[in-house]
């Protein structure tokens, strides 16, 4: 049987500590990235194969991640933190395979969104952009 089931994903924070330690962000919803992409290098010529274009590899662009939680003030207003900092800070995303495959990753908070309907329950949602090389272990 292929494919995996996504529940118990976590997105844990580095306390940026030199021994550090992360910790899980509660009651995390839904996480979608990152969103990897590369810019490409148009390197077509007079002299290109058949009159095709030709393109290298550029840049790297990490990506976004993107995450839904149940808000809860008290508990994730440790986030508002990360948002007043200018400096990248460690997270790390574990998948919830055999082998918790983990993405470690320096982002920057860029979007703090919560939602406090009347009717429903509390959410929030939240952006970090990547900063630099993932690392997947």
């Amino acid at each position: 049987m292929a494919g995996m089931d996504g529940f118990g994903v976590q997105l844990k924070r580095g306390d940026g500590e030199v021994s550090e330690t992360f910790t899980a962000i509660a009651d995390v919803t839904n996480l979608s990235g990152p969103g990897l992409s590369r810019e490409t290098l148009d390197v077509t010529s007079h002299g290109s194969p058949d009159a095709y274009m030709e393109f290298l590899g550029g840049l790297k662009d990490p990506g976004e991640v993107s995450v839904d939680i149940n808000y809860q003030p008290a508990v994730h207003d440790v986030l508002v933190a990360d948002f007043d900092d200018p400096e990248p800070r460690n997270y790390q995303i574990v998948f919830p395979d055999t082998g918790a495959t983990t993405w470690t990753v320096k982002a920057i908070l860029t979007g703090f969104e919560p939602e406090v309907p009347y009717d429903d329950k509390a959410t929030a949602a939240l952006t970090f952009k990547i900063s630099g090389k993932p690392t997947i272990s």
